[in-house]
C-alpha cells in the first residue's frame, strides 16, 4: 500500500500531476501489493518493466514527496490481536530523542512517534500503539515501558481502540 502526500489535494489535481507510469503504480497498488514473494518483481510483470524499474520509480516518488511510505499494514483484528492500546507518554524533552528509539523497538509496538504536547491539557508527547489479545497484556506491555523510561516518564495512559477504522491511501479511477 502507498500513502500518498497527495491526499490533502483533490484526487483530481493529484491525477493531472502523474506521469503515465506514476499512475499505473498508483492503481496497482492502491489496493495493497501483491501477496508474493516477489511483489515489485510481480508489479513490473503486469506493468511490463522490470522489478528494478519498479523499484526505481517508487523511489523517485518518494522523493519528490509524491508517496511518502511503502508499508505494510496488518489487520490485528484477523490476527488474534483484539486489544489494541495507543499508549501516550509524558516523556522528559531533553531525554526524548534517546527514549523514542527504544520505544519503538519495544516488542508489541507496530509505530511509535513524537508530537508536540497540547497544554495544559494533553502532556504526552510520545505515543505507541501496543497490541495484545487482551487488555491485560497491553497493559502488561505499557508497564514494561514504564519500566525502561524510568525516570524520564512524568505520566502515561491508554486510549483503547473503540472501532475499526480503515486506513486507505488515495484512490485513482481507473481512466
Amino acid at each position: 500500500m502507498t500513502d500518498t502526500a497527495s491526499q490533502q489535494s483533490t484526487s483530481g489535481q493529484a491525477a493531472a500531476a502523474l506521469s503515465p507510469l506514476q499512475r499505473a503504480l498508483m492503481l496497482a497498488t492502491q489496493s495493497g501489493l501483491p501477496l508474493v514473494e516477489r511483489p515489485f518483481e510481480a508489479l513490473g510483470a503486469m506493468l511490463g518493466i522490470s522489478e528494478a524499474q519498479v523499484c526505481e520509480e517508487l523511489a523517485q516518488m518518494q522523493a519528490s514527496g509524491l508517496i511518502r511510505r511503502i508499508a505494510a499494514v496488518p489487520n490485528h483484528y484477523r490476527l488474534g490481536y483484539t486489544a489494541n492500546g495507543m499508549t501516550v507518554w509524558d516523556i522528559d524533552d531533553a531525554q526524548i530523542d534517546t527514549l523514542g528509539p527504544l520505544v519503538a523497538a519495544f516488542e508489541g509496538v507496530s509505530h511509535c512517534y513524537r508530537r508536540p504536547r497540547r497544554l495544559p491539557h494533553w502532556p504526552y508527547n510520545l505515543f505507541a500503539m501496543l497490541h495484545g489479545r487482551s487488555r491485560a497484556e497491553v497493559e502488561a506491555q505499557a508497564r514494561a515501558l514504564r519500566e525502561l523510561l524510568g525516570r524520564a516518564c512524568r505520566a502515561n495512559d491508554i486510549l483503547y481502540s473503540s472501532a475499526i477504522l480503515k486506513k486507505t491511501g488515495l484512490r485513482l479511477k481507473p481512466e
